[in-house]
């Protein structure tokens, strides 16, 4: 990324509204914004400027310009920006002429993030925080999100590093003054192991993928169990074909939902039963992996044929039916009548908080918990090291890995990855 480059974006929504941000940022930063406002405020505070163009001098707006001097800005770059009226022949007035202004370009997508992080302004958990926010469509995506946006999982990495630092500065005093190499002070290695104890409980915690991604609950059941109504029920809309005849959902159908601020992702499966129909058969395969995978099973049918899942909601469908007997353990719930549907969400919302992070704690992601892993193993082995220099190279290996976590070393195709998912101007 070449950061002798300046950029600009539109960095507020898309017009028109009533007002919209241009970001600028570069080592040209301030010489666009006298190009463009003629004279720039004192550094972090606000002052209303004609807008003109640099080349014709033509009046573009009444903008209130901020200037920021670096390191001191969100990028810690010089920066201007721009607050201008949000109409669309406004913006784009204001796009075009520092299109015209002479060694600007536009951002790129999560550049001017990007560039925030390669100048030690957040780290690389920060703004996957800021990704997720971005992201986020539900209050407790929200809070997760902002845990980690604000420095949360960064602090606890810096403390972590301090004392693996202090474990790797006696353990290195040990090497170089220690007459028999041989002999280990025990507080090393206890050091070693206290800290990857602590790291394999931050690795038994939630993850945050579920509550990203939304935490998968799969109705499951033979054919003709109501599964399909049961969803539609759910929803309050027919978002799933519903027909007598076994066999009508042969593929899963997932439909997001929100329940109480936890996003879920419902999904129906095809009828688990014999079938001699290729189509069927392989949405029947489907349903079985799709069970396997769920964070909460919803169950229709015989509570004795119902899968052996960690957290399963065994429903007795249909109840509206007089001829149908209760089992033992089942919810009573009617697609018809709406009978039982309240009482289920509620037992789906017990199971799907357990399995996402609690709402004050900081939830690690697949990414950062991989190398909390590694970290927790090089500990481990340096923990049961005979020798002080097999410890000290455990306890290097366990550093290369928090570095990596914060993403000061060897991630340059996470990074592209990470800042593709932002949108212009952020």
């Amino acid at each position: 990324m070449d950061q002798q480059q300046t950029i600009f974006a539109l960095s507020s929504g898309r017009p028109p509204a009533a007002i919209s941000i241009v970001r600028i940022s570069g080592p040209q930063a301030h010489a666009a914004g006298k190009a463009i406002a003629r004279e720039l405020p004192e550094a972090r505070m606000a002052a209303v400027r004609e807008l003109r163009h640099p080349l014709t001098g033509e009046m573009l707006d009444d903008a209130i310009v901020l200037r920021f001097d670096a390191p001191a800005s969100s990028t810690g770059e010089d920066a201007v920006e721009l607050h201008c009226h949000g109409g669309r022949a406004v913006v784009d007035a204001v796009i075009a002429a520092l299109s015209g202004i002479e060694g600007l370009r536009p951002a790129k997508p999560g550049e001017f993030t990007r560039r925030a992080f390669e100048n030690g302004r957040i780290d690389l958990t920060e703004a996957e925080g800021l990704a997720d926010l971005i992201e986020a469509e539900t209050e407790a995506q929200r809070k997760a999100a902002l845990a980690l946006a604000e420095g949360g999982l960064r602090k606890q990495i810096a403390a972590w590093q301090e004392r693996l630092l202090g474990l790797s500065a006696g353990a290195e005093r040990a090497i170089d003054y220690d007459e028999d190499d041989s002999s280990i002070d025990p507080a090393l290695p206890q050091g070693c192991g206290e800290l990857a104890a602590e790291l394999r409980e931050w690795l038994e915690r939630p993850r945050v993928e579920p509550l990203r991604d939304g935490v998968k609950v799969v109705v499951g059941g033979p054919a003709n169990a109501g599964k399909s109504s049961l969803i539609n029920a759910i929803v309050g809309e027919e978002r799933v074909i519903v027909t007598d005849i076994p066999g009508t959902t042969r593929d899963h159908i997932e439909v997001p939902l929100s329940l109480g601020g936890i996003p879920l992702r419902l999904t129906d499966t095809a009828g688990l039963r014999e079938t001699s129909d290729k189509v069927e058969a392989i949405g029947v395969e489907r349903a079985g992996r799709l069970i396997d995978a769920a964070d909460v099973l919803i169950w229709l049918g015989d509570t004795c044929e119902a899968f052996n899942h960690p957290r399963v909601v065994r429903v007795h469908s249909k109840c509206d039916l007089l001829d149908r007997e209760v089992e033992p353990g089942s919810l009573p719930v009617s697609s018809l009548t709406g009978e039982g549907v309240s009482a289920l969400l509620a037992r789906v919302g017990e199971f799907a908080r357990t399995v996402i992070p609690a709402e004050d704690a900081i939830a690690l992601n697949r990414r950062q918990a991989g190398h909390v892993g590694e970290a927790a193993v090089a500990l481990e082995d340096a923990a049961s090291a005979n020798d002080v220099v097999l410890l000290a190279e455990g306890l290097r290996v366990a550093r290369t890995a928090f570095d990596r976590l914060t993403g000061r070393s060897g991630l340059e195709d996470v990074l592209d990855a990470l800042f593709s998912r932002f949108c212009l101007g952020k």
